[in-house]
């Protein structure tokens, strides 16, 4: 683990830490700006609009990120040092470099903030999102990465048959003292020396799952996948529906196997074995009535069904109690209720779409029109149409001044050359008669 990559010395401020973090988050920007732009070209998308749209998309995702860390995780007046200003309270919010980002804030909080630029240019959203989704599941992958990193966002402890392989990748360390800002050791580390597990002075953490490259896994898989969809793409939305739905699927199921606590929950509490088998029904429901019957072959399309439905059976089996007396209630967390609505509504949208390509096939995939290109479109034909016009009037002009050249011209000709008439015919002489 190498959470600090480098430290910068700069003058009168003294040497500055560079955060892996901070620097696989720089990486997944600008790969991200490349590869967007690239696949808007590509689809004959404006290229200046949308790297405008990009650079708000990026910063509202970054301030959409914290600010959803600090309403799930607010800061107690108790925590802040007691010669805390009021404006160092308010810095803290903002404090990113000690960590403190939540995925599903920046996912939410860019796709309003590129909705909103969007309209203002009377742009429809839908092209953007399917050619941007593809850099926000490679950006999962880099920042996943980078939270592997620094420590954050651990998993449970792993059990003793766990392989080897496993066990050392998900050991985290304690670090000397000082080593990141708010903290001496992996917040693994940490998080069991507070539970008592392992002793103050311990080198390592257990073994935990390493949920951190679980989802790098899963971002760089739906990657690939959206990749292969965009080949066979048959309406606009496709790709976006469909990563919003996996991803909530998937960031779901990642969630029962995460131990850091700065996730937040959310009411209701129910028993466990009633909560998780209802939100994997409505996963199972969504999928089944919204994305599956755009599943040509009825035995493909009847496979998925059920293994959308298994979850349903696998999770009560798991979680009940036994004999069912009443077992501990659960909530779901921020992430995992988010991830349940935005899947629902992403098959929703999967299921409209699909709809209106299916009645018209032809605009599916039909080229990209807005206002704002016809007005475009609209002022450049009448440039044309007034060049045009102004040609033709040059061109009318020149003709008439050619056409008077040419009569008087011939008016000229007419006068400095006589008219040809026919020759008058020689007379012939009489002979005088000679008198002899």
């Amino acid at each position: 683990m190498h959470p600090i990559l480098f430290r910068l010395p700069l003058p009168w401020v003294g040497e500055v830490p560079i955060y892996t973090w901070g620097v696989m988050l720089g990486i997944s920007l600008i790969v991200g700006w490349y590869l967007t732009l690239g696949l808007a070209e590509r689809d004959g998308l404006p290229r200046e609009m949308l790297a405008n749209c990009y650079v708000i998309t990026a910063l509202a995702a970054l301030l959409g990120a914290r600010l959803l860390f600090v309403a799930t995780n607010p800061i107690l007046p108790e925590e802040y040092a007691s010669e805390a200003t009021s404006w160092e309270k308010i810095r803290s919010i903002f404090e990113v470099r000690s960590g403190g980002m939540v995925a599903y804030g920046g996912f939410l909080g860019g796709l309003a903030a590129s909705w909103g630029y969007l309209r203002w240019k009377k742009f429809p959203i839908v092209p953007w999102a399917d050619v941007g989704v593809p850099s926000v599941a490679l950006g999962f992958f880099f920042t996943r990465l980078g939270c592997y990193f620094y420590g954050c966002d651990f998993g449970e402890r792993l059990s003793e048959t766990a392989p080897g392989w496993l066990r050392r990748i998900g050991t985290f360390p304690h670090w000397p003292e000082g080593t990141v800002q708010g903290g001496e050791g992996a917040e693994a580390w940490v998080r069991h020396v507070d539970m008592g597990w392992v002793a103050p002075d311990a080198p390592a953490s257990l073994p935990v799952h390493p949920t951190q490259l679980y989802e790098a896994g899963v971002g760089l898989a739906l990657f690939f996948f959206l990749l292969w969809l965009r080949k066979r793409q048959t309406f606009r939305g496709q790709l976006f529906v469909s990563f919003t739905f996996l991803y909530g699927f998937a960031r779901f199921c990642l969630e029962f196997v995460r131990d850091d606590v700065q996730r937040g929950d959310v009411p209701p509490a129910l028993p466990a074995h009633v909560l998780f088998p209802i939100a994997f029904a409505v996963f199972g429901g969504a999928f089944a009535f919204g994305i599956a019957p755009a599943i040509r072959s009825s035995a493909l399309r009847l496979g998925a069904q059920i293994a959308f439905v298994l979850p349903v059976v696998v999770s009560f089996v798991m979680l009940r109690p036994a004999e069912f007396v009443a077992s501990q209630p659960a909530k779901l967390s921020t992430s995992q209720l988010i991830g349940l609505l935005s899947a629902a509504v992403a098959a929703w949208g999967f299921s409209v779409f699909w709809k209106n390509a299916e009645k018209s096939p032809a605009g599916g995939m039909a080229p990209i029109v807005w206002e704002g290109a016809e007005k475009e479109a609209g002022e450049e034909e009448s440039g044309h149409g007034d060049s045009a016009t102004a040609t033709d009037s040059a061109t009318d002009s020149d003709s008439d001044s050619a056409t008077d050249s040419e009569s008087a011209t011939e008016t000229e000709t007419k006068t400095e050359t006589p008219s040809e008439e026919p020759a008058p015919k020689p007379r012939k002489k009489k002979k005088k008669k000679v008198s002899s």
